[in-house]
């Protein structure tokens, strides 16, 4: 069983800038997304200042945050890549299930992932996740290029500041509507 020492806070910093861009949409009345917590169940715990040292996760979890954004609801999850390939060993089976059954009660289910080494943030949206996850079926690695990518769909945002998401929802309800 996976430990949250195993996979510490990785993530945090993608994280923090969506939790961000998350306020200044409910402050804006644009919309209304909150993080999800991981249910855990702490092993270790510091006597003297408090902090969890040690947990192990009690369940699976569904996606990071899940809320409506101008009367259109929405999940998603938040992956953040140092290199330009990107792993879906990092996409959980769970994670995907939770993401087709949101989209089937007409929600909109995508990622948003930060290449790190690049400081660029990309919106990916569940039709194109499931392109990538389905050619594995055909033998293809169990990865994506960066170059792969559609180019439209990269959020533009500069070094610590909000990860504006609603341009890549906005394309991503153009496409849907066309």
């Amino acid at each position: 069983m996976a430990t949250w020492n195993s996979r510490g806070l990785r993530g945090s910093t993608l994280e923090e800038l969506i939790n961000h861009s998350n306020e200044l949409y409910r402050q804006k009345g644009l919309g209304l997304v909150q993080k999800i917590p991981t249910p855990i169940t702490p092993v270790k715990i510091d006597k003297d200042n408090g902090n969890i040292s040690l947990a192990y996760f009690e369940k699976d979890s569904t996606v990071d945050y899940i809320g409506v954004v101008q009367g259109i609801p929405v999940c998603f999850d938040a992956k953040e890549c140092a290199v330009d390939t990107f792993s879906l060993r990092n996409i959980h089976e769970h994670q995907i299930n939770f993401m087709r059954d949101f989209e089937k009660q007409q929600g909109i289910s995508f990622l948003i992932i930060m290449f790190t080494g690049r400081n660029e943030f990309y919106y990916m949206r569940f039709s194109e996740l499931m392109k990538y996850i389905d050619r594995i079926k055909e033998g293809h690695a169990k990865n994506f290029k960066y170059e792969e990518l559609n180019p439209d769909y990269f959020i533009k945002s500069q070094s610590g500041a909000p990860v504006h998401y609603l341009t890549g929802l906005q394309l991503d309800l153009k496409e849907r509507n066309n």
